[in-house]
């Protein structure tokens, strides 16, 4: 097998000096997943990474990317010291990236990064060698790790690049050098660091910045913003092709969701799409023709992509639905768990609401009898001095509005349930952990839990205390 990077490589791509012979085929930044044969990048983030270069080396790793020997290490370790660790790896995604004959495609957007990402993997890896993290690693580390991972003989890339404050995206685009950009969308999200949703999508327009000649821009025709993102790509003289219902390159003709399944009728370039995804929700409808629109601008084949992209499921955390089994004695004594609680902003809960509202409960199973939708959710956060408002305006929202009960964690949700007619009320608390201990209370058989929230408001709790109810089993398809 040969080898992802050799001392000799790493060295001439960071400028830095190899202690050893030794040779990677992987690069980890974490000693509690490292795998034998990656090389330790000894990163500085909560801790020193350095402190956990023995450690690393003990556990297998080939070599460490480090500014010094650390203590403890012996003389003649494996070691690639350089001068800044994170410079060092940038410097190798760089150097990964041009050694690459791969189409690369990067992604960005307030919502739908990560799964967006994961359905463009799954697509292109019938098609060829695709490379994408394991993760979402997008961001100032994540980016060039991922770039750094990259076997040199990969056919596509997906780079899921991200960004909390201005200026974040350019430098990441530039370092991944895509032959197509993705903006998923923009929304309400991160508005904390910015003044409103104009001053975010210029910031996700960068991701152009970094684009091949010849490269493309596969832009969400249907948000307001979308002349922003459309007027940036003009001023780059990029090639567009806008995706969505009102868009004229990838046309969303029809979205059905029906239980657990999303039906989704398109049209290109005199092309007729029809598809399903193993999924419920709109927002994931939309992304999946994007999914095809950057498939096709890629070489890719479409209509094969179109047929793949029915296996795809979610990550966990984002839209995953399961079935709780809460009684293995009686027959249907179950609940429906959507789990999306690694994420939140308006957009994002007003998707998974729509979901929620078309979901179908189970009658006669609990202790109600009648099966509810019931959500539970999180603080929405990072959405600036408005946070409040918009916590509270979701009452008007009519997919909302067909919910039995909505339970509520968090001051910020406490807008919310203060505004809910009594009939929706559930339990509000503090905080999530405070629900913990009374799940028996928040949910029944027969019931369709959401459990949303930012993965700040800690709501993934209240996912792991229902799956404690019972035993746990994927939604079958």
């Amino acid at each position: 097998m040969t080898p992802l990077w050799t001392a000799q490589d790493a060295a001439k791509a960071t400028g830095g000096t190899t202690i050893g012979d030794w040779q990677a085929n992987g690069v980890s930044i974490d000693t509690r997943t490292i795998e034998q044969g990656d090389l330790f990048v000894a990163l500085k983030d909560v801790r020193d990474g350095h402190d956990f270069v023995a450690q690393a080396l003990d556990k297998g790793a080939a070599a460490a990317l480090v500014t010094h020997r650390p203590e403890g290490v012996a003389a003649d370790a494996p070691l690639l010291i350089v001068d800044d660790v994170l410079a060092a790896l940038e410097a190798l995604g760089r150097a990964a990236r041009a050694r690459t004959q791969a189409r690369v495609a990067a992604i960005t957007g307030s919502v739908g990064k990560t799964s967006t990402k994961e359905m463009l993997r799954a697509v292109l890896s019938r098609q060829g060698k695709c490379h994408a993290a394991e993760a979402s690693y997008n961001n100032h580390w994540g980016v060039p790790l991922t770039l750094a991972r990259m076997p040199a003989d990969t056919d596509y890339a997906v780079i899921e690049i991200g960004m909390s404050n201005p200026g974040e995206i350019t430098p990441l685009s530039q370092m991944a050098r895509p032959h197509v950009a993705m903006v998923t969308t923009v929304a309400a999200a991160h508005l904390a660091s910015f003044e409103n949703l104009a001053g975010i999508a210029r910031e996700k327009a960068c991701i152009m910045d970094g684009l091949e000649p010849g490269g493309i821009a596969v832009l969400n025709g249907d948000i307001a913003t979308s002349n922003i993102l459309q007027d940036h790509a003009a001023r780059l003289g990029v090639r567009q092709i806008l995706f969505g219902e009102t868009a004229p390159d990838w046309a969303v003709a029809d979205v059905r969701i029906t239980g657990d399944v999303t039906v989704i009728k398109a049209r290109a370039a005199g092309q007729d799409y029809l598809f399903k995804l193993a999924v419920p929700g709109r927002h994931f409808a939309m992304n999946a023709v994007g999914v095809l629109a950057v498939a096709d601008a890629l070489g890719a084949d479409p209509v094969a992509a179109a047929i793949d992209i029915g296996s795809w499921v979610p990550p966990a955390g984002r839209g995953t639905r399961e079935i709780i089994v809460t009684d293995m004695a009686n027959d249907g004594e179950s609940l429906e768990l959507l789990d999306d609680a690694f994420n939140a902003n308006p957009s994002s809960l007003v998707a998974s609401l729509e979901v929620l509202a078309a979901s179908k409960p189970t009658d006669g199973v609990g202790r109600i009898v009648k099966g509810r939708r019931v959500a539970i959710l999180g603080d929405m956060l990072e959405l600036g001095p408005e946070e409040a408002v918009m916590h509270r305006d979701l009452a008007e929202n009519p997919h909302l509005q067909q919910l039995d009960l909505v339970h509520c964690a968090g001051p910020l949700m406490q807008h919310l349930w203060a505004a809910l007619p009594e009939r929706q009320q559930g339990l509000w608390a503090a905080t999530a952990q405070e629900l913990v201990p009374k799940v028996t209370r928040l949910v029944d058989a027969g019931d369709v839990v959401l459990v949303k929230g930012s993965k700040g408001s800690k709501v993934s709790l209240v996912v792991d205390a229902i799956r404690k109810l019972g035993h746990r089993r994927p939604q079958e398809h």
